[in-house]
């Protein structure tokens, strides 16, 4: 045999027998560890036990909470906050929000009827929760709200917006001022906008404020002069390039309302109301006397009704969730006559009570060269009133501008601060102390509002105020009393 004949076969049978080897010496150990002396398992009673628990698998998430709060809720849909860094004009704009706390604490005491409902319908179509902060910078969460361009309701609809979105506008219904109609207008254009500025928010919030084509034409002037074509290089109006700004600083501070010193009171999240659907004409006051809700209530849930009949709108009221049963099963024994009252309709004079609506004189309109003061001097009135009949809150006034003018012969008492008043018997003896106050009313406030605000009833305060119809107007005065 030759050399590396012998060489091959030694190789093969040292491979061999190493196998051999290891095959050995594996079943040695098996043997070793399959006996276990007894002293030692007694060692390691938990180890069979912890073999048979179910493993805890790291990528499982905790279930996530549901917030009892809807301000939560809508901070855990915030969609605009990212990348926005430092920037001046949010911070000017946060700046006045936390100098004036309780315009946002009044704007969310309003819109607790509502707030709830918009959330929903904006996550149901997974748009940024930051729009439901939009009426805030709108209206201030008042339905009733109107400006001098004739934009009303929360969303601030203009007529024509209004009825390219399908919002009825007629002598005793207007559809901008619907809550849940205006609110499905207002997600539409704002869903159109977002498509038309190829995803954009803060450029479809901008056409919001100041129209698409306004913003079109600035993003083509950029473009032409090879500029930036984001919402922050655009050559906008003044009023839109605070506009944006003043939704993200208002999102931050709802963000951390104790940050910037603002108290937002909890508001359940739970719906604030429910649709009742309804098959004839009914007056709301005979409507809340049946189920048992506050007249002004009621209207600030159906505002859509000028004159408080259910004429030419929509054949359902919204009403609380916790009357819509009771209201349900009235309306179910009711005859038709009972639901409607014997008043004749008449326009209703939109932010004036009925004393003020006796009171109008006529109206003027701005000539070429007026400003406030000479017209305030002809028609013998003063400015404040002027601009506060008008909403006007500058001096800037347009040619062809229609100003509202009223009898200011019949005036009311000044303002005075703190009264007591005592009822006495016959022999003199005190039986009754009250305080009472002399409340300035605010925009946006309502009997409703101000009854809650006070914790005092309704019928009280209807009672201290007698001459004071349902609307009331900001610079209004209001007796409140309360034991002393």
């Amino acid at each position: 045999m030759s050399s590396p004949i012998r060489k091959a076969i030694n190789s093969d049978a040292l491979t061999r027998l190493a196998q051999a080897i290891a095959v050995a010496v594996s079943a040695t150990l098996a043997g070793c560890s399959s006996h276990v002396p007894q002293t030692e398992a007694t060692h390691t009673p938990n180890i069979a036990a912890r073999a048979k628990q179910k493993p805890i698998w790291l990528s499982e998430k905790p279930t996530p909470q549901i917030p009892q709060d809807v301000w939560e809720r809508m901070r855990q849909g915030f969609q605009l906050q990212d990348n926005l860094g430092v920037n001046p004009r949010i911070e000017q704009q946060r700046l006045w929000f936390a100098s004036n706390p309780s315009f946002l604490e009044n704007a969310g005491e309003r819109g607790s009827l509502y707030i709830h409902y918009i959330v929903e319908r904006l996550e149901e179509r997974n748009m940024p929760l930051e729009l439901a902060l939009l009426p805030v910078i709108e209206s201030a969460y008042n339905p009733m709200a109107y400006s001098r361009a004739d934009a009303v309701g929360l969303w601030q609809f203009i007529p024509s917006t209004g009825r390219y979105f399908n919002l009825r506008q007629t002598r005793f219904y207007d559809g901008r001022r619907d809550i849940t109609a205006s609110t499905t207008a207002a997600m539409d254009y704002l869903t159109r906008l977002h498509d038309m500025f190829n995803g954009d928010w803060l450029l479809a919030l901008a056409a919001y404020n100041a129209g698409e084509g306004t913003v079109s034409r600035a993003i083509e002037r950029n473009e032409r002069l090879g500029l930036p074509t984001d919402y922050w290089n655009l050559p906008l109006p003044a009023e839109t390039q605070a506009y944006v700004p003043k939704l993200l600083a208002l999102s931050q501070v709802v963000l951390a309302p104790e940050a910037y010193g603002v108290n937002l009171n909890p508001i359940a999240n739970e719906p604030y109301f429910q649709v009742v659907e309804i098959n004839q004409r009914m007056d709301l006051s005979k409507v809340a006397a049946v189920a048992n809700i506050d007249e002004d209530e009621l209207f600030q849930l159906n505002p859509a009704f000028k004159q408080r009949t259910t004429i030419d709108g929509p054949q359902h009221l919204l009403v609380p969730t916790s009357k819509a049963q009771l209201l349900t099963a009235s309306l179910s024994t009711m005859r038709p006559d009972e639901l409607i009252s014997q008043r004749s309709l008449k326009p209703v004079f939109e932010g004036a009570d009925d004393s003020e609506i006796a009171s109008l004189k006529r109206a003027y309109r701005v000539k070429r060269g007026d400003n406030l003061g000479t017209i305030a001097k002809a028609n013998k009135v003063d400015i404040k009133d002027l601009q506060r009949w008008n909403k006007l809150t500058g001096k800037d006034l347009k040619v062809g501008q229609t100003l509202v003018m009223q009898d200011t012969t019949k005036r009311k008492p000044g303002r005075v601060n703190t009264v007591v008043a005592a009822n006495s018997k016959a022999n003199g003896k005190v039986t009754n102390k009250t305080q009472q106050t002399q409340y300035k009313v605010k925009q946006g406030d309502s009997l409703y509002m101000v009854a809650k605000r006070f914790n005092v009833e309704m019928q009280h305060l209807k009672r201290w105020n007698p001459r004071v119809g349902q609307a009331l107007k900001p610079g209004q005065m209001l007796t409140v009393a309360s034991p002393n």
